[in-house]
């Protein structure tokens, strides 16, 4: 077997475990596939999620239903204002032996987990924030001069709610960066809301089972990675993210007029390996330029910040970047 052809066959058992996943998923979550799909491409990439939406909309329940069905640890953390450092990761106590000797353990925090639900993110200031830095870039906890490795695959989904801002902290530019993506999860249609009020005022209950594990995950998140990009593809990417650049050679006017800063290359990054995974499902193991196209907006709409030209008219980064992306030219101009 060449290796084409094996690509291809591991790209047919990706696709099949993934549509089990995402199945799976569905039995428990109603609705909001756009949402199910861009946290399992944050998942299989090894990168982190950021959801925005108002309470109630299910949100604690995908990520408790996600974590069985990938038989992974779970943890949930309530940010408060109040919360400290500590209570996230950890901290070391004073243990006394049975020979009356007192020395320091350390006791981890509820982030040594695999998958972290960090509600309401924002809620919390940005000394708690900062906490959650390192974990989401390295994967490890430093604590009195000793570093603490995750377990891996580690994956970290934050919420915030768009509404209520009493009482909030808005996530600094570094922490927003750290999320692969940032999805804006949306009301239920007419038919879904149905069948949830169904589901839950009958006394069914419906119990995810265990589709896939750790290790399996961090063999698709290796397949991910082996796929092509070529060279005029990548360099599409490349000028889409540095068009949000104000001031810059390849800026188009809407950037100038309504962006005050642009994109990092994480978010380069981010458009390249979700592009992948988009690829593997639609059977490829090259990446198209509508594989970058659609996910343009959730990689970058949390890394590019408005002016207050845009504030004051109401424009928001989706309108921005989607005007972005019609300026920019599939190929290069000579």
């Amino acid at each position: 077997m060449n290796v084409a052809e094996d690509m291809q066959r591991r790209a047919e058992q990706f696709i099949a475990r993934y549509g089990a996943v995402r199945e799976e998923i569905g039995r428990v979550i109603v609705g909001h596939h756009d949402i199910v799909h861009g946290i399992l491409t944050c998942l299989f990439v090894g990168g982190h999620c950021l959801l925005e939406g108002v309470p109630g909309l299910g949100k604690t329940l995908l990520v408790r239903t996600l974590a069985k069905t990938l038989d992974l640890d779970f943890s949930r953390i309530q940010f408060t204002p109040d919360l400290m450092p500590a209570d996230i990761l950890g901290t070391n106590m004073v243990m006394e032996s049975s020979d009356g000797r007192r020395y320091f353990e350390f006791q981890r925090g509820p982030i040594f987990t695999q998958i972290c639900l960090a509600d309401e993110i924002n809620r919390a200031t940005p000394k708690t924030q900062s906490a959650m830095l390192e974990t989401m870039q390295e994967s490890s906890v430093s604590v009195g001069g000793h570093v603490y490795e995750l377990e891996r695959p580690f994956f970290v989904m934050a919420t915030q709610n768009p509404i209520e801002q009493e009482g909030t902290y808005p996530l600094p530019e570094a922490q927003l960066d750290r999320f692969f993506f940032k999805l804006v999860v949306g009301y239920s249609t007419r038919e879904e809301l149905g069948t949830i009020v169904d589901r839950t005022t009958r006394g069914e209950r419906v119990e995810a089972r265990k589709v896939m594990d750790g290790p399996e995950i961090l063999q698709w998140q290796q397949l991910i990675r082996e796929v092509l990009i070529a060279p005029h593809v990548q360099d599409y990417l490349v000028r889409l993210v540095l068009a949000t650049h104000p001031e810059g050679p390849l800026a188009p006017a809407v950037t100038n007029q309504y962006l005050r800063w642009g994109s990092s290359p994480r978010g380069a990054q981010a458009i390249a390996l979700a592009a992948k995974v988009r690829a593997l499902l639609e059977g490829r193991y090259n990446v198209s330029f509508e594989d970058i196209r659609r996910v343009y907006l959730p990689a970058l709409r949390h890394r590019v910040i408005l002016n207050f030209e845009a504030q004051a008219e109401q424009i928001d980064t989706d309108r921005v970047l989607l005007e972005i992306l019609e300026k920019v030219p599939e190929k290069a101009e000579a």
